[in-house]
């Protein structure tokens, strides 16, 4: 077993050593051992994909209708729905493997990241790269890859949670183990899946993919269900009213086809079952599939990665974004602005100064960031000290002088690493100043007074005000190897280093852009309440009147209290993690949709919490990813409020498409109901309906739903996740539009009417075909269409043109004819049609133009 061996012994097995693999190495292990994925359940075959289309129930109505449409000597009607149901099935098959591949995709891009060794460079690869015998480095916030053998731990805690059922952290350590041992007491080793909650270490790959101990159990993820969103079930319920609704009129027509027609019992059940069919909007699944799909390809290039496309929707829902400040509402490029040691400025650092050196060397030692020729992997305050020394100085590697580290975490504000005689540490200047009892002078170290230690806190202050980002620096001599928390005390303070991340230029447009949709931008930093309020100022988040809360005084707070004064905090400084959760809370206990953006291994709690998780792509943690819903490969701010523009135009596109199908159905029933009640010819054959069902249903709801983004989504509240997908409004406009085309379509029939029965039911088939066809080019939008433009849309264009060609080859092609059983008729006797169906777009334009008004 890998604990029970030395780590020389491993080496050897693997074919590694402790400067990694070389590129010859690397290609051979991935040769022999395959690429490092889990490999998932076996995925359903193109054609058995295509065979489960038939599954459905309205399919299996459809064959019942063509089994009917047969025994009633209509082989025509037969032979079209049964291409109609091969037809429908072939879309569906096409639609589920782009779906596959569209969430491949997206997998693709929010794989975890790893830092590697090989060559004795430091790189940064996709997990899926790995292979056994890489020199993986880790810190807290990193999700572990592969399982391996541990070469160093410095305070590392890993949570092994899923593998071991044991909630609380492991703390690891690099000593063989003799004796056999449970995983949960395999302390020198690090398996894949476990998130690392503190500290710093590095692993030799054992094994990889299938062979790791998550492998072994990786049945078990193919059975995780994922909870359904708000649309999931309002389309849900929507269907199941609609399909008991149109049960009973299906039932009603074919009780009066029976005795009020005294039609025959075949040709009476052809009619319900059609009628059935075709009322309900059985496309409206894969549109909705459709529409979703290629949003999240929109949003992939707003720089946003959805993990779950129905989740797009909810992003319309948000009222509260939390965000971090560093990063995601700055530039992230920290760049030092000011030096001060000696209780002084100063504009370079003089070698031969003893106080210079050990302030450069702290900045050293106190820092796992790395620059390897383009490529610069660490965080970027610690990249800008590197950049700082670098211009200083040549400094070659002295990591073999580090003995130990306390990694920084955020409750601490500061870190600290040991060599064989020396103690040092950087942190947050009013934590790290508490620490200090002496002072470094000209080389010498002297008692820190009262008054020295307040003329540091106020340039501190200075440096806060102008937005600047403060880090102290200290040291002491240390006698022994084992490094604790208690170390950290009677320190010698070194200086103060200033460093400047600019607000993002789009920030600020980003936030005045939040405030009119109703959104409130909230900013949360751990950074001093001085530079916290002077950054959100600039970017607008702060204004006259609002609070900045400290952490602190959030924990002298109850619950009562924060919820009075919630809604006039607009920042949030010296904050730890947890309290993200209780405003992530605060807020929800007022009803409102809280999106959190979150980097590190402690933000995951409030990224779980919060309705929308968003994780940073650049700079965050894998622990932070794998919580959140969204991730942003841009770290912006503004980005969110771009994936909130989509997902307000999601909804809206969507629901336009619901509306559409339903408007349109709603009109064809009526006209079946009247013509029942009245005891007329029947207005619409089977094959009629089903060319209804395929093209004109179809063809424009998924164009209506590839409508441009409207920027006016933003001049409007939150949408509350609560609202029916069918509400009063909706309903109103469905059934009017309904009413309008289903009276114009009835109107025509009349007038064919005239002519003969068959030429009745031509007259209201192609009406209603025109109507729906000009009906979706108006459906876009709520607004009318001389604002929206007729052009602005080329897929509704071409849905529209795609659906009156086909009408118009059904009408001329004497087979089709026969099929469809379409009247033979001259141009001039189809007049009414184009009035009536032109006559229809008018009236819903004229009911638009009224409304917006």
């Amino acid at each position: 077993m890998f604990y029970q061996k030395s780590i020389q012994d491993i080496l050897k097995e693997s074919d590694s050593s402790l400067e990694g693999l070389n590129e010859i190495q690397v290609k051979k292990h991935i040769e022999k051992y395959g690429k490092n994925e889990l490999i998932e359940k076996k995925k359903d075959s193109p054609l058995v994909i295509f065979l489960k289309q038939f599954q459905d129930l309205l399919v299996i109505i459809l064959i019942f209708a063509a089994i009917i449409s047969g025994l009633s000597h209509q082989i025509e009607s037969t032979f079209v729905i049964i291409a109609v149901i091969v037809l429908n099935a072939l879309l569906g098959t096409i639609q589920t493997l782009k779906s596959e591949k569209s969430l491949e995709s997206l997998k693709k891009l929010s794989l975890p990241h790893v830092k590697v060794i090989r060559q004795n460079q430091l790189q940064e690869i996709n997990a899926n790269e790995l292979t056994v015998g890489d020199l993986v480095c880790i810190e807290a916030g990193d999700i572990i890859s592969g399982d391996g053998r541990l070469l160093e731990a410095n305070h590392l805690q890993v949570n092994e949670s899923q593998l071991t059922g044991e909630v609380e952290s492991i703390n690891k350590s690099v000593d063989i183990i003799n004796e056999k041992a449970i995983l949960a007491k395999q302390k020198n080793m690090v398996f894949s899946g476990s998130l690392v909650n503190h500290g710093t270490g590095k692993y030799i790959v054992c094994a990889i993919g299938m062979q790791t101990e998550i492998g072994k159990i990786a049945s078990l993820l193919d059975n995780t269900k994922n909870r359904k969103t708000p649309l999931q079930k309002n389309l849900d319920y929507l269907n199941k009213q609609l399909s008991i609704l149109i049960l009973i009129i299906s039932f009603i027509v074919l009780i009066l086809q029976l005795f009020i027609v005294r039609e025959n019992v075949l040709d009476a059940l052809m009619m319900s079952v059609a009628l059935a069919v075709a009322a309900i909007p059985e496309a409206l699944g894969s549109i909705v599939t459709i529409i979703l799909s290629l949003s999240t390809q929109k949003m992939v290039k707003e720089h946003a990665i959805i993990k779950n496309i129905h989740s797009i929707e909810s992003l319309g829902c948000i009222s509260v974004i939390c965000s971090d400040k560093t990063g995601t509402l700055t530039q992230n490029k920290m760049t030092v602005q000011n030096v001060y040691v000696n209780l002084q400025f100063i504009d370079h650092f003089n070698l031969q100064n003893h106080d210079h050196r050990i302030l450069l060397k702290t900045c050293y030692l106190c820092n796992n960031a790395q620059i390897n020729k383009e490529q610069r992997i660490g965080d970027p305050t610690e990249l800008a000290l590197l950049d700082l020394i670098h211009q200083s100085i040549p400094i070659k590697t002295i990591e073999s002088l580090k003995t130990g580290e306390l990694p920084f975490n955020s409750n601490r504000k500061m870190m600290s690493v040991s060599t064989k005689h020396h103690l040092y540490s950087k942190g947050a200047p009013d934590i790290l100043l508490k620490k200090c009892d002496t002072l470094l002078i000209n080389g010498e170290k002297i008692t820190l007074s009262p008054f020295q230690k307040e003329h540091i806190l106020k340039q501190n202050q200075e440096f806060a005000k102008e937005g600047l980002r403060v880090l102290a620096f200290g040291y002491k001599k240390l006698n022994h190897e084992k490094l604790t928390l208690e170390d950290e005390n009677h320190l010698t303070f070194i200086g103060l280093i200033s460093l400047m991340d600019p607000p993002r230029v789009e920030s600020q447009e980003a936030v005045l852009q939040c405030k009119k949709a109703g959104i409130k931008p909230i900013m949360i930093t751990g950074d001093h309440i001085i530079t916290a309020k002077s950054i959100a100022r600039k970017i607008g988040i702060f204004e006259e009147n609002d609070l900045c809360l400290e952490g602190q005084k959030l924990d002298l707070l109850n619950n009562s209290e924060l919820d009075e004064i919630l809604p006039r905090i607009s920042v949030y400084a010296r904050v730890a993690p947890e309290h993200k959760i209780r405003i992530v809370e605060a807020w929800q206990r007022k009803g409102k949709v809280v999106a959190m953006t979150g980097d590190g291994v402690n933000d995951a709690p409030a990224l779980k919490q919060s309705d929308i998780g968003v994780a940073m792509g650049i700079t965050g943690s894998e622990v932070a990813k794998d919580a959140a819903n969204m991730i942003l490969t841009d770290d912006n701010f503004s980005t969110i409020v771009h994936a909130i523009i989509i997902g307000r135009n999601v909804y809206e596109h969507l629901k336009n498409s619901i509306y559409y199908l339903l408007s349109g159905n709603f009109a064809g029933i009526l006209c079946v109901l009247f013509t029942s009640i009245f005891i007329l010819p029947t207005p619409f054959y089977p094959a009629h309906l089903l060319f209804m069902n395929l093209i004109t249903d179809s063809l424009p709801a998924i164009a209506i739903g590839m409508e441009k983004n409207d920027q006016d989504v933003l001049k409007y509240p939150p949408r509350k996740k609560e609202e029916a997908l069918l509400n009063k409004c909706a309903l109103f406009r469905i059934s009017f539009e309904g009413i309008i085309i289903g009276l114009c379509t009835m109107a025509s029939y009349y007038c064919g009417l005239k002519i003969n029965d068959r030429a009745a039911s031509t007259f209201a088939f192609v009406t209603i075909c025109l109507s729906r066809l000009l009906h979706g080019l108006s459906s876009r939008n709520e607004k009318p269409i001389y604002q929206i433009g007729l052009f602005s849309n080329k897929q509704s264009i071409l849905a529209f043109l795609t659906g009156t060609l086909l009408l118009h080859l059904v009408l001329c092609i004497p087979l089709l004819q026969k099929v469809f059983l379409i009247e033979k008729m001259f141009i001039f006797q189809m007049t009414p049609i184009y009035i009536f169906s032109l006559l229809s777009f008018c009236l819903i334009q004229v009911k638009k133009m009224i409304s917006n008004k």
